[in-house]
């Protein structure tokens, strides 16, 4: 019988092989991937049920739109979808500039292309999207999970805090009810879902498709243990492929294989000719979604000034004192293991552990980086943590409470106790999700922008979907606006917050353009400038401003409806 130890444990690469290695390298139970299957199918019943809640108590005048968290951003990726489902590069319909169709996205033009095979819209490919990725993420999650774990108790204990781990938001939200009178503190540590898987299969699967990057270093940890350049020509079209979906992901992938030579020369005293050549073969395979990036967005003025936006969000990563409050106790417990394993100890540690100790430094670094898209370099760090968390709760927390508390007095094996203590880690880790499961029904609840929309907005759009000028400029408040480009295919006067081009300054003409006061000559001038074709007037439009459109000599009605009409500006002369 072979015997069961941590692969994270052992002295050196030599000993990783030799003791035990067919049972540490990959091999994985039936029975665990049911384990694995079952526990993220669970989950993603139980995340599909607000939206089978919104789409079921909708009120009879209104639609839910599909979406439950984060809409501008969706409303742009569905902007993609709609293009790409034609086409295989798109405009930038979120503002009305004209533009070329230079943008390419593999993930939106595969979903695109699909849906427009089986005739089914965005919010549809939007749920087969949540389902494929949360399943092939998770298991590939079990899988690199047995290359560090031999136990399956480590492996499921990990597994778990990856699939339900949150942070410490519970705490401000029950601060919110008690002493900060209704207000969240920080709320973006506790909405923030690059490192909540939970979440992120909630609301945004684009971030779990995303996380798939990590099967690159699957697939390099292969082949250094078989000795293999094959294998990093493999990893090397895989990060090409996902490049092409999230090129910044890219950054994560060559910042973690660095970050693992490094530490590898520093404890070998040599070059890691493995690393080094499987770096340059990812590198050179997988450069080009990144240079793609680099030059679509220095060379075309329009891209540049959609990347200079991003500052708009005001979303970075939280400072570092609130790291805790974000990613929770498994983040405290796996930086109390890499810091009780002295850091600064390099000899004799295994491959393995140098890789996951590389993994979770370098990401100190990758998260602040000095960019706008920092926050997303959260994506995947979550798997790191919960290896270091796991491995510290197995070999710290338990002996230590076995020196404290003998067998006889916890009247159960030292077996049972572990057991308990991974029950224990994994409900202390769940809270904070559970608040942002319930919140959705309670935000859902209210039946109003931006999840839903009226019936009459929702047929306004209709109309000017059929209208076959696909440049056409519409104007209308940012709840609808939002929606005009994935619904329409139209150019959206005001969108997105990054897309739209001078958001802040567009965002001020709309409130100008809907208000009586506002002068007529201003009011052609914002017509004129941007060749608007259509202006909407909803209630969301109503709510900003008292114009009235019916009785201006400068509009003419297109489309009426009880509560939205569309009107077309009155060319001067006309």
């Amino acid at each position: 019988m072979k015997t069961q130890v941590d692969v994270l444990t052992y002295p050196s690469s030599k000993a990783r092989l030799e003791v035990g290695a067919d049972e540490r390298t990959g091999v994985v139970e039936r029975g665990e991937w049911i384990f694995a299957l079952s526990t993220t199918l669970l989950v993603l019943v139980l995340t599909s049920l607000p939206y089978l809640f919104a789409y079921w108590t909708a009120p009879a005048d209104k639609q839910f739109m599909g979406i439950v968290l984060n809409i501008p951003d969706h409303m742009q990726y569905f902007s993609w979808f709609r293009e790409f489902m034609t086409q295989n590069l798109s405009a930038n319909k979120l503002t009305p500039e004209t533009n070329q169709p230079v943008f390419f996205n593999l993930l939106w033009w595969s979903l695109g292309r699909l849906g427009a095979f089986l005739g089914v819209g965005y919010a549809v490919m939007y749920q087969a999207l949540r389902w494929i990725s949360a399943i092939l993420f998770m298991l590939l999650v079990y899988r690199m999970l047995s290359w560090f774990f031999a136990e399956k108790l480590r492996r499921q204990t990990a597994f778990l805090l990856v699939l339900l781990g949150s942070g410490f938001g519970w705490v401000l939200v029950l601060m919110k009810y008690t002493v900060m009178n209704g207000e969240l503190l920080w709320p973006l540590d506790v909405y923030v879902a690059e490192p909540n898987t939970f979440l992120s299969i909630m609301g945004s699967p684009h971030f779990v498709a995303a996380a798939l990057y990590m099967f690159v270093f699957d697939l390099l940890l292969r082949g250094q243990a078989k000795g293999s350049l094959r294998y990093a020509v493999y990893a090397g079209l895989f990060a090409l492929f996902m490049g092409w979906q999230h090129a910044y992901d890219l950054i994560i992938v060559y910042g973690v294989i660095a970050a693992y030579a490094l530490l590898l020369l520093l404890r070998d005293r040599k070059l890691p000719m493995y690393l080094v050549w499987s770096g340059l073969i990812v590198g050179v395979i997988s450069v080009w979604p990144a240079i793609y990036s680099v030059l679509l967005t220095s060379l075309d003025p329009l891209w540049e000034e959609v990347l200079a936006q991003f500052a708009n969000a005001g979303v970075y990563t939280p400072p570092l004192y609130r790291l805790p409050i974000l990613l929770g106790l498994p983040f405290l417990l796996a930086l109390f293991t890499v810091l009780r394993q002295n850091p600064f100890r390099l000899r004799g540690v295994s491959d393995n552990a140098l890789f996951v100790r590389g993994w979770f430094w370098i990401s100190f670094v990758l998260v602040y980086l000095p960019v706008d898209y920092q926050i997303h370099m959260l994506n995947g760090w979550q798997v790191p943590i919960a290896i270091l968390a796991t491995q510290g709760l197995f070999d710290y927390v338990a002996p230590a409470l076995n020196q404290w508390f003998s067998p006889g007095e916890w009247r159960w094996s030292a077996r049972r106790g572990q057991v308990v203590l991974a029950g224990l880690l994994i409900l202390a880790v769940i809270p904070t999700n559970l608040y942002l499961f319930a919140w959705r029904f309670v935000d859902l609840r209210r039946y109003d922008y931006p999840y839903y929309l009226h019936n009459d907005e929702i047929a306004a759009l209709r109309w000017l979907e059929k209208t076959p000028d696909g440049e056409a400029v519409v104007l209308a408040s940012l709840s609808l606006g939002q929606y005009v480009p994935a619904e329409t295919g139209k150019h959206a006067f005001l969108a997105h917050w990054a897309q739209t081009v001078d958001f802040y300054g567009k965002s001020a003409q709309v409130e100008a353009f809907y208000s009586s006061e506002t002068p007529e000559d201003e009011r052609r001038r914002i017509l004129d400038d941007f060749g608007v074709d259509y202006v909407l007037v909803g209630p969301a439009e109503q709510a900003i401003g008292a114009y009235s459109f019916a009785a201006s000599s400068e509009f003419v009605p297109v489309f009426t409806s009880p509560s939205t009409t569309i009107y077309a500006p009155v060319t001067p002369g006309e």
